[in-house]
């Protein structure tokens, strides 16, 4: 097996099953069905296996044991149990684990297991051969199961205290914006935690859930956009609402950013009164959804 992954990830060329001939033999998909799917995912410009999880016609572990077929590699599951020591953790660290959604599983004998979510990160799997001098030996794993795997090891997540206070998340690396913002729905009764920056803000949505998140446009690692489009990754949070607030507050800017899936848009000055019925109207729409 590990022959035939090297070979895939050094270029040579080899025969790979479609995935949808692979759905189709395991009888998950029709033959019919599949070729419909190839034409909506041409049009749509996203890969087959996104369609597939958009529609809700796999499930995300027939997905992955499918890719894993595929790329001639072994699925592995619910590993985010087990322990695993600091210094294996340490090979990649939780920027690099969350931005690829890999994980480090075993390190032995000069062999570096890892699991992956996307078989064809070639690049990032030779990297860490040759920075780390192994061979890196990859599982396919659903993102779900990796994300779970980053949280509660490299995160230290553990389950929140039960609360009936709406949590909201503010990211803004202007410290003063997001004191006004903090203090404003703190008198209205919300439980709010504050981001300095985008990749801030991804480690507090893996590690804790949220009723809404109030992000700024432009800030250092990942920008507001970059922060809905995390959101959106994820099963858990592709629902919650998110607001942009920007100084480049223009007609075509909020066109924009409503087009592209933010739930409302709020012009710099801040303004109390503005915020709060925006805030309001945003949790209770997510209620009704």
């Amino acid at each position: 097996m590990e022959l035939s992954q090297r070979a895939a990830r050094s270029g040579e060329p080899c025969t790979r099953k479609k995935l949808g001939e692979i759905f189709v033999e395991r009888g998950i998909l029709s033959a019919l069905t599949v070729e419909r799917l190839v034409v909506y995912a041409r049009k749509k410009g996203k890969r087959f296996g996104t369609v597939l999880e958009d529609l809700e016609l796999v499930t995300p572990d027939e997905l992955a044991q499918a890719l894993a077929q595929q790329h001639n590699m072994k699925f592995l599951g619910d590993f985010h149990r087990y322990k695993y020591p600091d210094e294996l953790l340490r090979m990649i660290p939780a920027k690099k684990a969350m931005a690829n959604m890999i994980f480090p599983l075993k390190l032995k004998e000069g062999k570096f297991a890892v699991a992956i979510s996307d078989p064809t990160l070639a690049g990032v799997l030779r990297a860490m051969e040759e920075e780390h001098g192994v061979s890196v030996v990859p599982y396919v794993a659903t993102g779900r199961e990796i994300m779970l795997a980053i949280k509660v090891h490299y995160l230290k997540s553990v389950p929140a205290a039960a609360t009936d206070k709406k949590s909201i998340l503010i990211v803004d690396d202007d410290k003063a914006v997001s004191q006004f913002i903090s203090t404003s729905l703190k008198r209205k009764g919300y439980h709010v935690v504050c981001a300095d920056d985008g990749m801030e803000a991804f480690k507090e949505i893996m590690s804790n859930r949220f009723n809404l998140v109030i992000t700024d446009k432009e800030m250092p690692k990942l920008n507001g956009y970059a922060v809905l489009e995390s959101l959106r990754s994820f099963p858990e949070t592709a629902n919650v609402p998110v607001i942009l607030i920007t100084s480049t507050a223009t007609v075509d800017e909020e066109a924009t950013a409503l087009r592209r899936g933010f739930f409302d848009f709020i012009p710099k000055p801040l303004r109390e009164a503005t915020l709060s019925v925006k805030v309001e109207r945003a949790l209770t729409m997510a209620e009704e959804y």
